[in-house]
């Protein structure tokens, strides 16, 4: 089997991560103390250990009431960027050559800082990391599921507006379970009338008409999860037996599906890595990545993602590479600057890589 150490020495690409899911534990505490936040508890891996038992009881909605406590914590300018810079390093820490964070501005807001001032101040974070760590980003913006969709209108417009200070795509987020995406319509109407990039959370703790509603009706061009798209197949252990018309659709057009391991088994949306469809999507050709979404929440990096994937679904080192390639060729990111990343960064990387482990 590959080591962990020679997975985290592999160049990477992150492409759902959510910044308000990643925090540093001392951070949340000496934020926290600052700003008058309450914690449960204030020591680092006590408090890491209180988020990952939050996360891991089996729902959506009960996996993201640790959300209260980071987005209390992330209420000022200050923070943000703080959390920001710190973001890349962490990914740097794992050799991620390209990430793509994601945030919901609105939530940042609730002592007084703007939409625009939110996204000032996270690209200020994420600059000043990428110059000082290396890793290139691109940001996500995120509406909420919950919210009006005059909100999720406006973050969408914001998204655009920004497109040339790093911001590269537009999502919406949230509980599925009541909250179709079809509601935000004018959102992603607005995001495809500007030629702009759209990922959509489905297929999480909805079924696949969360995701139909994604593709078909807002226009997704690549699927947060979609775990629950096995519900339109027939698998016999990796093997798909026979497939529904989206399955089909979704597989036919390279639809990317940014597979998040660790928060499905937590959140229930699969009840165990080997019962997790991700094997049969990647066996049976569909574009796959593998990202962390929540590295605090699930306790986990891209170098454990990507060794769970060895473990359970026997991965070699070229399926590794083809799980980059995979992500680099799915990323918002300009043509011009996933070509060159494969073929001067990821490429050589696994290059020299295998060329040591040959039996990898």
């Amino acid at each position: 089997m590959i080591s962990l150490e020679t997975i985290r020495s592999l160049p990477k690409v992150e492409l759902h991560d959510h910044l308000d899911g990643g925090l540093r534990p001392s951070t949340i505490i000496e934020l926290a103390g600052e700003y008058g936040v309450a914690l449960p508890v204030k020591e680092p891996a006590a408090l890491a250990s209180w988020f990952h038992r939050g996360a891991d009881r089996k729902n959506l909605a009960l996996y993201l009431e640790g959300f209260d406590v980071t987005i209390a914590v992330m209420q000022t300018m200050e923070a943000i960027e703080r959390v920001a810079y710190e973001a890349i390093g962490d990914l740097a820490g794992e050799n991620v050559a390209y990430a793509e964070l994601r945030f919901a501005p609105v939530l940042f807001t609730g002592k007084g800082l703007t939409l625009e001032a939110v996204i000032e101040s996270a690209i200020k974070g994420f600059e000043r990391g990428a110059r000082d760590f290396g890793t290139k980003y691109g940001i996500i913006l995120c509406a909420m599921r919950d919210q009006d969709a005059a909100v999720s209108l406006e973050t969408a417009e914001l998204a655009v507006a920004f497109r040339d200070r790093g911001v590269v795509g537009f999502d919406i987020a949230g509980d599925e379970f009541g909250h179709p995406p079809k509601r935000h319509l004018e959102a992603f109407k607005y995001i495809l009338s500007k030629n702009f990039n759209i990922t959509i959370h489905a297929g999480e703790a909805f079924g696949v008409e969360s995701i139909w509603q994604a593709v078909q009706i807002c226009g997704a061009h690549r699927i947060g999860h979609a775990t629950r798209l096995v519900e339109d197949m027939t698998v016999s252990g990796s093997r798909i037996e026979k497939m529904g018309s989206l399955a089909n659709f979704i597989r036919d057009r390279r639809i990317p599906l940014e597979c998040c391991l660790s928060s499905n088994i937590q959140t229930g949306a699969a009840r165990s890595f080997d019962e997790h469809p991700f094997e049969a999507y990647y066996r049976n050709n569909f574009r796959v990545a593998l990202g962390v979404d929540n590295r605090l929440m699930s306790d986990t990096n891209l170098t454990k993602e990507m060794g769970i994937a060895v473990e359970h679904y026997h991965l070699t080192l070229r399926d590794l590479e083809k799980l980059t390639i995979n992500a680099m060729k799915s990323a918002f990111l300009n043509y011009n600057d996933r070509v060159r990343l494969i073929y001067d960064v990821l490429k050589p990387g696994y290059a020299r890589i295998l060329e040591a482990h040959p039996n990898d």
